[in-house]
Parts: structure tokens; C-alpha cells; sequence
């Protein structure tokens, strides 16, 4: 299938869904006992299926997640796949960027990252280094383009302004259950500023995939959908917001593919933003700084 690609007024673009890969290969540090060729072949599931968009990080299991990546895109063309990673806030001076960024491209197999982020702030290393780092990263063509994760607006505005490259994505925890990208004003800051939302955890673990909540249900009765589809396509039905799912059923996967190439009414999206139950209002996986 054709995923389709949201793109913003600076001309960037990408896909409205992609995969994650965290516990790919392990937790923060690699499991003896994974099953590689589980992880690997649903990874190349999802890109025989239409997925482009790769997300990885340097702290997934220490870099061998991104390991596993590059072994399930080897022999994929490279202008077929949208690769993203991420650079740990402990390596966020100017030669850890730097040195971050070449291991994460080598572990990959790549000549490039589409997409490169900060994987959350570090307050005890000066932005200005960090973002020194990231335009020289551009300067040579190891990155496409600059991101961050987990910026809260002001560490945002204070970031775009020590670098000559646009930041075109900010990837933060946010779905039906988990608001602080409205409620600290990520949201509206990024649909201004012309800056794509990259949400992680569309379903909350699950929570989002099963029925229970009359709201959700209600809502996939209507459209004929389940209500894993529903969660994912509440986001990406809204300007500037894209998303990501970590997934290795297969099953899964296509249930998540369903939620694209269609759109829920405007009303039905305010409505779920407004009513839905238990909201909560700060992220209890990484908060934004």
C-alpha cells in the first residue's frame, strides 16, 4: 500500500505513519536472548507493506537495534526508506553529536539520516554546541534534516535559534490518553511554527486497542473501524501530526496500516480531544523539558 506523506509550508515532508523500534534487539541494552530474526523479519514485513518510515535510536539496545534495522533494509533502496535516529542527551556536545551520528549511520549500513533528533534535552550541555553539531552534520550531508524529542516550546524556540537549519520535527509522547503536547502547548506551537509532530504511542501500549471505552467504541462503530485505527487516525487527522507504532505481529501491523488513507470527520476529532476520558496531562515516560 501507498502511505500517504504530510508535508510542511518549508517543504519538508514524511510519511503520516512509520514503525518504532524500541525493545528491537533488547531494552537500553542488548538482550543475549532476543529473537533477532523475529525483529528483523518484521521490519522487512512492514517495509514490504508499504512502510518507509524506520525509527530508531542510538540507546535502543545500545545501538543494536539499529544493528537489526540496517540487516532488514540491506538491499532496499535507500530513496525508498525514511530513516530516523536519535542522538542520546549524555552525548550532546559538540564532538558526541558528531561521533553519535557516525556510529548510527555505520550500525545502519546508510550513507545518511533522513531525519536526525536530539532524543531529549540536556540542560547541563549548552544548546549552542548541540546545534553546532547538527548543522555541520547537515554541512556534510550525513543528515537530511534536524529534529528533537521531548522539547518542551521554549527549549524549542531556544534551539531553532542557534541553528542556520530549520527544525522541521519534534517527536513527543502523545495520544487519546497522554495530552501534555496540548496542555503545554507543543501542539499549537508546532502547527505555528511549521514544525511536524511526530506522535509515539498512538495506542498507549494497548490501552487504545481494545474495546471498553463506550467513547472509542462508539466512534469505531461509526466509521467501521476497530479501536486501535480510530487512536492512530485521530492523529494524523490532525494538521502537522504524524505517528509511529512499535509492532512484530504481523497482525498488528496491518490493523495499524488500516488507519491510514482516510480521515474522521473534524467534529469527531474535537470531540475525542475534548471528552475523552481520563486524560493525562503529563507523559509518565519522558516528559517535556
Amino acid at each position: 500500500m501507498r502511505i500517504p506523506k504530510k508535508r510542511l509550508r518549508s517543504g519538508f515532508e514524511m510519511p503520516v505513519f512509520g514503525i518504532g523500534t524500541w525493545k528491537v534487539g533488547g531494552g537500553a541494552v542488548r538482550d543475549p536472548l532476543n529473537d533477532d530474526k523475529k525483529d528483523i523479519d518484521a521490519i522487512k514485513w512492514a517495509v514490504a507493506m508499504g512502510v518507509s518510515h524506520i525509527d530508531t535510536a542510538e540507546i535502543y539496545a545500545d545501538g543494536y537495534a539499529e544493528i537489526l534495522v540496517g540487516k532488514a533494509v540491506r538491499g532496499v533502496k535507500r530513496e525508498r526508506l525514511f530513516i530516523v535516529s536519535k542522538v542520546a542527551p549524555q552525548n550532546l556536545t559538540y564532538d558526541g553529536i558528531i561521533s553519535s551520528a557516525r556510529g548510527s549511520i555505520g550500525r545502519l549500513g546508510v550513507k545518511y539520516l533522513d531525519l536526525y533528533l536530539i532524543h531529549a534535552p540536556n540542560p547541563g550541555i549548552p544548546m549552542r554546541e548541540s546545534m553546532r553539531a547538527m548543522d555541520s552534520l547537515m554541512e556534510q550531508g550525513l543528515i537530511r534534516n534536524i529534529g528533537v524529542s521531548n522539547f518542551a516550546p521554549g527549549r524549542l524556540e531556544e534551539a531553532q535559534s542557534h541553528t542556520k537549519n530549520r527544525i522541521v520535527a519534534n517527536q513527543v509522547h502523545y495520544n487519546l490518553i497522554v495530552r501534555e503536547a496540548e496542555r503545554k502547548g507543543v501542539l499549537r506551537h508546532c502547527q505555528d511554527n511549521d514544525i511536524m509532530l511526530i506522535a509515539y504511542r498512538p495506542v498507549e501500549l494497548g490501552r487504545l486497542a481494545r474495546p471498553g471505552i463506550p467513547l472509542l467504541d462508539g466512534m469505531a462503530g461509526k466509521y467501521g473501524k476497530s479501536q486501535a485505527q480510530i487512536a492512530i487516525n485521530w492523529l494524523i487527522s490532525q494538521p502537522s501530526v504524524v505517528t509511529l507504532s512499535k509492532t512484530s505481529n504481523i497482525n498488528h501491523l496491518m490493523e495499524n496500516l488500516g488507519a491510514v488513507g482516510w480521515g474522521m470527520e473534524n467534529s469527531d476529532v474535537e470531540t475525542l480531544r475534548a471528552s475523552f476520558p481520563g486524560q493525562q496531562a503529563v507523559s509518565d515516560v519522558a516528559p517535556l523539558m
